[in-house]
């Protein structure tokens, strides 16, 4: 069964409080770790766009790519899913939070290899809780009336509304691909490092 276009979308909206700094413009080996990301799914996908925060816009890290800007406030990482889907309805979404220092293409194009043609979702389950690992997966054009659904309803985090809708869970084949990096400490044991 063929596949609508797949589109790439690298979250790095966030706030980056419990960091204290900018987790997109972390640094590894000489580059940026939203550049590090970029790199590794847009080649995984037909296009790929940078989710960003209306005053992040203009940022000189983000502007390098192509952005789709929230149109939401206050909702969290659905916000960025949400206006994507607005911008390109037709298009299935490979979602990828900007802050995993350890993934790599192996788990995107095994994810893409193994996704459903009649679910939603297709995600992860974490190697830590067994629950969707929303913020590394695939959200298909139909998925849109879903999503949307859920957070008319008040229900906001990504990682329930795939808990409680039809989702094809899949295993990590690497169980440390989708570590995150959110506080000081967690950022020590990463290969990544802040910019003073």
């Amino acid at each position: 069964m063929a596949h609508n276009a797949t589109y790439g979308l690298v979250l790095a909206g966030g706030e980056s409080r419990r960091m204290g700094h900018d987790k997109a413009l972390l640094v590894r080996d000489g580059q940026s770790q939203l550049e590090y990301v970029t790199s590794i799914v847009a080649g995984c996908v037909d296009r790929l766009f940078v989710s960003t925060r209306r005053e992040q816009h203009d940022d000189a890290e983000r502007s390098r790519f192509d952005t789709i800007t929230d149109r939401y406030e206050g909702i969290g990482p659905v916000a960025g899913i949400l206006s994507a889907m607005d911008e390109y309805p037709q298009a299935d979404w490979l979602v990828v939070a900007c802050d995993l220092p350890n993934i790599d293409a192996d788990t995107l194009t095994f994810l893409l290899a193994n996704r459903s043609p009649d679910k939603p979702f297709t995600a992860f389950r974490s190697s830590y809780d067994e629950l969707p690992e929303p913020l590394c997966a695939l959200y298909v054009a139909s998925s849109n009336a879903i999503v949307r659904q859920f957070v008319a309803d008040g229900v906001v985090c990504p990682r329930k509304i795939l808990m409680q809708s039809d989702t094809l869970l899949l295993e990590q084949p690497d169980p440390h691909a989708l570590d995150n990096v959110n506080t000081p400490d967690d950022l020590r044991g990463s290969v990544l490092e802040a910019v003073r």
